[in-house]
């Protein structure tokens, strides 16, 4: 048995009522929250699980062959959702896989079915968002490939990186060197867009938390690139406050430090529900596949990259409000002195007359 898995991962808005999606959705489209199968209820905590909902089937033409694919979406409360085209074959075996990898190396020419889905059923679940946006041009994709035999005399390398070129030693070994396994029979090879599963028991808890590291780095990296822009318009903004008068250019100041600290309030708030998605907790190995996974896809660097604009945001924020201080007192200091020469003048008027 073989399982081909596509996924393609979207950001569509700051915060997501899951419950309430779920009500809305249930008259016309089969939906159920995520739950991990193999382990305790207490090892894997979600304080609001994804919302699942089953699509309409699609038909993909690849070579003169024609590929039957089950869609599966995932809403999550964090302002994201996954797609998910799954082909099975139950009497195919690792050739076919290798195949299929080939054939669909990259998802080339997946694109407008990500998006026909995204966007219909973006017009449903849009009421139920809070600043919904769609950018099909913005996504985390990756590919898993599952087998229920692990065979250790296969060459792994290139169906993880769907090639049939000869692939260095080196590169080779930054393609399996993320390999763990449980037992002698079970294997999780992970790689930077593409891992490979072999379990004679169906692995849909490891499947899982993959799409769940690939969430959080998505929208750490949507995060990230949203605090560039808004860092970019604060300097502008900064740039044309200190062309304007000394009054105005306090009220500007008053204005930008304002929509940092809404920024800064909001973002931080979503970065802590994204570091938080999901706590595996007293499973070891889940505990670890979860983490290399993490790791593999770089969720540290963009983690790092989030944080080191939060703060240079929260240091412009104090620079600006030292310098309003500064105008502030000055201006005090101008009325004091004005007040003083009145005083002066109206005691030698009066001391005239």
């Amino acid at each position: 048995m073989i399982s081909l898995r596509l996924y393609r991962i979207y950001d569509i808005g700051r915060e997501i009522d899951i419950d309430w999606l779920e009500r809305a959705l249930a008259q016309n489209y089969f939906t159920a929250r995520t739950s991990f199968v193999r382990v305790k209820p207490k090892s894997i905590m979600i304080e609001d699980p994804p919302l699942m909902i089953q699509m309409h089937p699609i038909r993909v033409e690849r070579e003169g062959r024609t590929f039957e694919f089950s869609v599966v979406a995932r809403v999550f409360d964090i302002g994201a959702i996954s797609f998910c085209f799954v082909h099975d074959d139950r009497d195919a075996d690792y050739n076919e896989l290798e195949n299929l990898a080939f054939l669909f190396a990259g998802q080339e020419g997946l694109s407008e079915y990500y998006v026909q889905y995204l966007k219909t059923l973006g017009e449903i679940i849009k009421p139920h968002i809070k600043n919904f946006a769609i950018d099909p041009e913005f996504y985390e994709d990756y590919t898993v490939y599952v087998t229920d035999r692990r065979d250790d005399s296969i060459d792994p390398v290139p169906l993880l990186t769907g090639e049939k070129s000869k692939i260095s030693p080196q590169m080779r070994q930054e393609v399996v060197k993320n390999s763990l396994s449980y037992t002698v029979d079970d294997l999780v090879m992970l790689s930077w867009d593409s891992a490979l599963i072999c379990d004679p028991e169906s692995p849909t808890d490891i499947i899982d938390l993959i799409e769940f590291a690939n969430v959080q780095v998505l929208e750490l990296r949507y995060y990230d690139r949203e605090l560039s822009r808004g860092m970019e318009k604060m300097y502008d903004d900064i740039e044309h406050a200190d062309r304007l008068s000394q009054f105005r250019r306090s009220r500007k100041y008053h204005a930008i430090m304002a929509k940092q600290m809404e920024m800064y309030a909001e973002i931080s708030e979503i970065i802590e529900k994204v570091d938080n998605l999901i706590k595996v907790t007293e499973d070891i190995y889940y505990a670890r596949v979860y983490a290399t996974a993490l790791k593999v896809l770089r969720s540290g660097q963009w983690s790092e990259s989030v944080t080191r604009k939060i703060d240079v945001i929260r240091e412009n924020y104090s620079m600006l409000s030292d310098e309003v201080r500064i105008q502030h007192s000055n201006f005090l200091e101008w009325v004091i002195i004005i007040l003083i020469a009145l005083e002066f003048g109206l005691a030698i008027w009066q001391s005239i007359w």
